[in-house]
């Protein structure tokens, strides 16, 4: 087991071999509890609606510093395009295939991985390391980091710094940290009026001309210049639809999506109740409402003890100053960030989700290296 640790490169086979499609038993986590248990970390199982979660902890001290992970992988799709077994694990030429090791098993393992190597180098660290993992980010995400949190919390625990192992890299390894997420809000309007024939729109209610109308309000609406770290907040409209085959027919609907994602300037209570007040109407016979749902607020971790410390790691084994950056999607990080500073770092994102899904075993050594540095640095500073 104690080499099998070591080896990120074994583990992330170890993990991928799990085919943990989201939702399902999470084999990967079991592998990852006995890894753990072995080098004496305590571990906890949490299970919410079918949902695997687990925490892991070693030492009882502060500062506590976490990773936090997801083995749930996104669906293979259509098995035919891949050219190799999705969940085989196979290295080719230096580079290992498999769903889920871009996102993110890769990174978990580096983990795992870098805090054996420490506690042989350096024995049990004047404070504690732990890991949060969760089997439900891939999906609705009702039953994972959301949930699993809170109930750690409740039991006890107390986390000073995280790190989350998104694949943040782009264009070469640890080339960006993401010290922050946009916030994401989804909206659904509809625009309800009278179906009739388009020859005599006086005994009509056309829902499309008023429906534009809130479309054209939603684009001439100012969110912001941008703020700290952040670029401006941005809406695009992402479908229109109506399900009228005639030429000759006013429909009775018509709906339209749009997303939002937004900065710090906003939250999303704010942007729903000024969304709200601009759109929801009822004029020339048309009723017009709107639907919306935030996925997530957006947060900023601003510079400081995490960030030096994992700049400094990145650039003492890579020799390159990773960018701080806040662009991209949401992630777990936006539950975590309540609780302590968040930041994520890890492999490049280019094949997470994708058709023969991989990445170069060297890009998975050198991320375990820099979790390493991270380490060592992380608890020297304590």
């Amino acid at each position: 087991m104690t080499d099998f640790l070591h080896d990120p490169i074994a583990l992330t086979q170890a993990l991928v071999r799990q085919p943990t499609v989201n939702p399902c038993h999470d084999g990967a986590q079991d592998v990852l509890a006995d890894a753990l248990e072995s080098i004496g970390f305590r571990t906890k199982r949490y299970h919410f609606e079918g949902v695997d979660n687990f925490y892991a902890r070693l030492g009882g001290a502060a500062p506590n510093l976490c990773f936090a992970g997801h083995t749930d992988v996104v669906p293979v799709g259509d098995t035919a395009g891949w050219t190799v077994d999705p969940f085989g694990a196979e290295i080719r030429n230096g580079i290992i295939y498999g769903r889920g090791t871009s996102d993110m098993k890769g990174a978990i393992a580096a983990f795992v991985s870098a805090a054996a190597r420490y506690l042989d180098d350096h024995g049990a660290p004047q404070g504690s390391i732990s890991l949060l993992i969760t089997g439900d980010e891939e999906g609705p995400g009702l039953h994972g980091t959301r949930r699993l949190l809170p109930a750690v919390i409740a039991d006890g625990e107390t986390i000073d710094h995280c790190i989350v192992g998104e694949p943040t890299s782009e264009d070469v390894i640890a080339d960006i940290v993401k010290n922050g997420r946009r916030g994401s809000l989804n909206a659904v309007i509809k625009a309800v009026g009278k179906q009739g024939h388009a020859a005599y729109p006086e005994k009509s209610a056309n829902p499309m001309p008023v429906l534009l109308d809130a479309l054209q309000k939603l684009r001439s609406m100012k969110l912001d210049d941008g703020s700290p770290g952040f670029q401006p907040s941005n809406l695009e409209i992402t479908t229109i639809d109506v399900g009228n085959a005639a030429h000759n027919v006013i429909p009775a609907s018509a709906t339209a999506k749009f997303n939002i994602r937004f900065n710090p300037n906003h939250t999303g209570a704010q942007l729903m109740e000024r969304i709200s007040k601009l759109i929801s109407t009822t004029e020339r016979g048309v009723t017009v409402t709107v639907d919306q749902r935030v996925t997530g607020e957006a947060f900023y971790t601003k510079p400081g003890k995490l960030t030096d410390l994992i700049v400094g790691a990145v650039k003492a084994e890579t020799g390159r100053e990773p960018a701080l950056t806040t662009g991209g999607g949401t992630s777990d990080a936006r539950y975590i960030k309540d609780v302590c500073p968040v930041a994520e770092l890890g492999v490049r994102n280019e094949m997470a989700h994708k058709v023969d899904e991989c990445i170069p075993v060297d890009e998975i050594e050198t991320l375990c290296r820099i979790y390493y540095r991270l380490l060592a640095s992380y608890f020297a500073a304590a």
